[in-house]
């Protein structure tokens, strides 16, 4: 049974929710502020968080940036953030953090169970390919979903492992952001330019390929990113 947590002040759509995740077979916890959320996270050990944007204590975007920077498990795991006014910048700077998805409010919860389920099974590798590749210093097993470079295990978010399968398995094509967005996400790929950069940005700072000419991952000025990796 998968387990969710929500951070939200807001009590009422916290019993609201549950209620309907529990009908769809989730295990299902809350907490009225980030810092019931930090303890439940250790005790709970949710497969998923929904994260509202405002909260008491510490707002959503940095208890994300907390989550993401931290060095235990919480740095891959999936979030869902929730926004109250459905602002295209708060949607960008979320991801820009890290999250996975958005969901603006008010929303049907039937939605948020769609994108949990679609997050939940998604195999970060949208081909599910079994096996092994590597170029180069660089490993990615697609059955362990694990990646190592230079032989140093990589802490990825499932989108930053998503985005270097997606590319590690085309390489030398040239995807431009619109086509990594709705591969990666299938939903308003034209809003997220911006947070497209800042995914490709992280990756390549974890693959320590931040030099020139790039290792891994080349920018293609005007059209997107190809993957340049020499296959082992």
């Amino acid at each position: 049974m998968k387990k969710i947590l929500l951070i939200d002040d807001d009590a009422k759509l916290a019993e609201i929710l549950g209620e309907y995740l529990e009908r769809f077979g989730f295990q299902f916890e809350s907490a009225l502020a980030p810092s019931i959320g930090f303890k439940k996270l250790r005790q709970f050990q949710p497969d998923l968080l929904v994260l509202d944007v405002m909260l008491p204590e510490k707002d959503g975007f940095q208890v994300c940036r907390e989550l993401r920077s931290s060095s235990e498990s919480y740095s891959s795991l999936p979030i869902i953030m929730l926004t109250a006014r459905g602002d295209v910048t708060d949607r960008v700077v979320g991801l820009e953090l890290g999250a996975d998805d958005y969901l603006a409010k008010p929303f049907d919860a039937r939605e948020l169970v769609a994108r949990i389920q679609n997050l939940l099974r998604r195999v970060p590798a949208p081909t599910a390919k079994a096996g092994s590749i590597a170029f180069g210093g660089l490993s990615i097993d697609r059955e362990k979903q694990l990646v190592t470079c230079d032989g140093v295990v990589l802490e990825l978010t499932t989108m930053e492992y998503a985005l270097l399968v997606v590319l590690a398995e085309n390489p030398g094509k040239t995807f431009n952001r619109d086509e990594l967005m709705n591969v990666l996400r299938g939903i308003d790929a034209e809003l997220f330019s911006r947070a497209m950069d800042t995914l490709v940005s992280r990756l390549r700072h974890k693959l320590n390929d931040t030099g020139k000419p790039p290792r891994f991952i080349k920018t293609i000025w005007g059209k997107g990113y190809c993957f340049v990796g020499a296959s082992t």
